[in-house]
């Protein structure tokens, strides 16, 4: 028991080191160089929300590591109970990947913008990802969340990041925001809520699906990118409609330096099999590249 508790211990602080690393980055010194993208996958496309088995599924995959739900129980928090963190956390040890990110998808249908329990579960889950060393959390706007057209729903999210914001600077967490909105429009959300705690998940199929220049989007980001949906809603990656080595070079240019996480891959192989090809031709292609 001893030995696994202090082995448990030491890959949380490898999981604490590598999520520190992609909450940030944009590395000056290292422009149009990518060293560090790692391949995850997001535990609802391999049909384990919420669920710790998706650990031990994504290694047998070969992924790197996991986008992690944060479900709920109730009218909180699943892992808001240190019983099942801990359950959780052992199966990260056991697979020997780490999480990726953390994400509420019950946002959807309980908006930021209109429903307080969601502004409730995101401060709890600022604490649940600082208590297992996971620095960044998605914040989706989609389905009933969706800000498009509608200025008085982002002005109820910017109050409401405005008032999570401090808690999450003082956890070390970055809330990062997804949704169909411009580039452009994201920029004058994070301006307005001023907080380093609050930036972008980028996903490039979301994008192109509402018809935004995703290279252009990219680069006008820049260092707000957190981390990045790597998503083909037409076909296995390489066979459908995005052009990832053009994504890679974007990519390069505005020195981002973190995850790749699979989302919303097609299963014409069938899960397992498909999203097995999806990492391995996101490798092929972002393999790193040295000066």
């Amino acid at each position: 028991m001893k030995e696994t508790t202090v082995g448990l211990a030491l890959f949380i602080v490898v999981i604490l080191v590598a999520s520190a690393a992609s909450a940030n980055p944009a590395d000056p010194t290292s422009q149009r160089i990518v060293y560090n993208l790692r391949v995850g996958v997001c535990d609802w496309t391999i049909a384990k929300t919420g669920d710790p088995a998706a650990f031990e599924l994504a290694a047998r995959l070969g992924l790197d590591g996991v986008q992690a739900s944060l479900v709920l129980k109730g009218d909180s928090l699943a892992l808001a109970d240190p019983a099942f963190r801990q359950v959780f956390l052992k199966a990260v040890w056991r697979a020997r990947i780490p999480i990726a990110s953390l994400a509420i998808g019950d946002l959807n249908d309980v908006p930021l913008k209109s429903d307080p329990r969601a502004e409730e579960w995101l401060a709890k889950g600022i604490d649940v990802a600082a208590a297992m060393n996971v620095k960044i959390i998605l914040v989706p706007f989609f389905g009933k969340g969706d800000l498009r057209d509608d200025p008085a729903g982002i002005d109820a999210v910017i109050a409401a990041l405005k008032r999570l914001a401090p808690k999450a600077e003082a956890r070390g967490i970055v809330l990062a925001l997804e949704s169909y909105l411009s580039a452009g429009d994201n920029l004058k959300i994070l301006e307005r809520v001023g907080s380093p705690a609050v930036q972008v998940y980028y996903d490039v199929a979301n994008s192109q699906a509402v018809g935004r220049p995703i290279l252009e989007e990219i680069r006008q980001l820049g260092p707000h990118i957190v981390e990045v949906h790597a998503k083909d809603t037409k076909d296995l990656y390489g066979k459908g409609s995005i052009d990832f080595p053009a994504v890679l070079k974007a990519l390069e240019d505005i020195g981002y330096n973190g995850w790749l996480v699979i989302e919303g891959t097609k299963m014409p192989l069938g899960v397992e099999e498909s999203v097995r090809y999806d990492a391995d031709y996101l490798r092929t292609v972002f393999a790193i590249r040295r000066p």
